[in-house]
């Protein structure tokens, strides 16, 4: 057959070529040192990149599982939830909004508050879910934070607060900024009884959750490489009209700033903060 008979072979397209078999989500890629990671192993180290200890975010309830020794700790104030007292509307209606955040958490706002034992020891234990609205600090994130610290006031147990947040929900207003002061009294209230408040900054605390209860700890605790802050880094960059330090508003800068305490990586966590509660119980 003469060569210019020969027919050839269409190559394969996006539409034609064999699709991998390889499950979504299978593989991850670090944030951090940009290596992919086998997301089994990824949840066995407590999702930490085992190249590098990236600390990758991590929801409220793994949080709790990772401190606590309870398998079901008993959840407290659950049946808090949220309204829309301002009626707001901006691409969509805050209701619907919260509906579907509601849907896709499984949670009713953006904290958690259990109660249980760390180490043995018995805690009321926050947690902020970030997946819900950048863990925004609403009306509800007030109350149940509020109602936490009064509870261990009442039963005479430490209070240990975790955060992941983008500050106060923007969609309450004023009533998302009067939480500050709120949370403040009752954690002095607490102080007040001489119980221990031991604060957990996650990547990322900013805004009002940085502005109060995230730094009010008797010790305050960070997670390496977690961004916190009050205003964002383009934000005062653009006030000051100054370039930032390399790390700013990271962790380790802070830490070296005497803003923190401790940092601690979540594989010790747990152990840091039973140890440190047994030196303020003792």
């Amino acid at each position: 057959m003469p060569w210019f008979k020969r027919s050839k072979k269409a190559k394969p397209t996006a539409a034609t070529r064999p699709r991998s078999q390889v499950p979504e989500g299978l593989w991850v890629k670090c944030d951090g040192c940009r290596e992919i990671i086998y997301s089994k192993e990824l949840e066995r180290n407590q999702q930490l990149c085992p190249k590098c200890g990236y600390h990758f975010r991590i929801s409220a309830w793994e949080r709790i599982d990772l401190l606590l020794d309870d398998e079901s700790p008993r959840e407290l104030f659950g049946r808090v939830s949220p309204i829309d007292p301002l009626k707001f509307k901006d691409s969509q209606p805050y209701k619907e909004r919260l509906k579907r955040y509601q849907r896709k958490t499984g949670c009713r706002d953006a904290v958690v508050v259990v109660e249980g034992h760390l180490d043995e020891l018995p805690v009321i234990l926050a947690a902020l879910e970030y997946s819900f609205m950048g863990g925004s600090m609403g009306s509800v994130v007030g109350e149940k934070i509020t109602r936490a610290a009064e509870e261990a006031t009442r039963r005479k147990r430490a209070l240990i607060v975790v955060s992941a947040s983008g500050g106060a929900r923007m969609q309450e207003g004023a009533l998302s900024l009067m939480q500050l002061a709120k949370i403040s009294a009752a954690l002095a209230r607490l102080s007040d009884a001489r119980l221990p408040y031991i604060s957990i900054l996650t990547d990322p605390t900013t805004g009002g959750v940085t502005a109060s209860f995230a730094m009010l700890g008797d010790l305050n605790i960070a997670e390496p490489g977690a961004l916190i802050g009050f205003a964002g880094p383009r934000v005062i960059e653009q006030t000051i009209g100054e370039s930032l330090p390399e790390g700013f508003q990271r962790s380790e800068f802070l830490l070296q700033h005497g803003f923190l305490d401790l940092i601690v990586e979540r594989s010790e966590m747990k152990a840091t903060v039973a140890r440190c509660l047994r030196h303020f119980l003792h």
